[in-house]
C-alpha cells in the first residue's frame, strides 16, 4: 500500500504527516522521519482494520501545491 505523506523542518527536527490518517511523527533525519511514520501507520492500521481496507481502495493519481495568498491585515 502507498500513502501519501508530507514533510516540513521545524527547529532541526523533520516532522512527517500522512495525509489520509492523520498520523504525524518526526525524526532528526528525514530518513528516520520516514521510517517513524512508516511504524506509527502500520500501527494505527493494526487497530483500524477498516480503514486499512478502505485506504487500499484509493486511487492515488497525484498531488499538487497550492499558494495561498498572504492575508493583509
Amino acid at each position: 500500500m502507498n500513502l501519501h505523506a508530507v514533510i516540513w523542518e521545524e527547529e532541526g527536527i523533520y516532522v512527517i504527516k500522512e495525509v489520509f490518517t492523520g498520523v504525524t511523527t518526526q525524526g532528526e533525519t528525514i530518513e528516520e522521519a520516514i521510517e517513524n511514520l512508516r511504524e506509527a501507520v502500520e500501527l494505527y492500521l493494526e487497530e483500524f482494520p477498516e480503514l486499512k481496507e478502505e485506504l487500499e481502495r484509493i486511487n492515488f493519481v497525484g498531488d499538487f501545491n497550492v499558494q495561498i495568498a498572504k492575508a493583509l491585515g
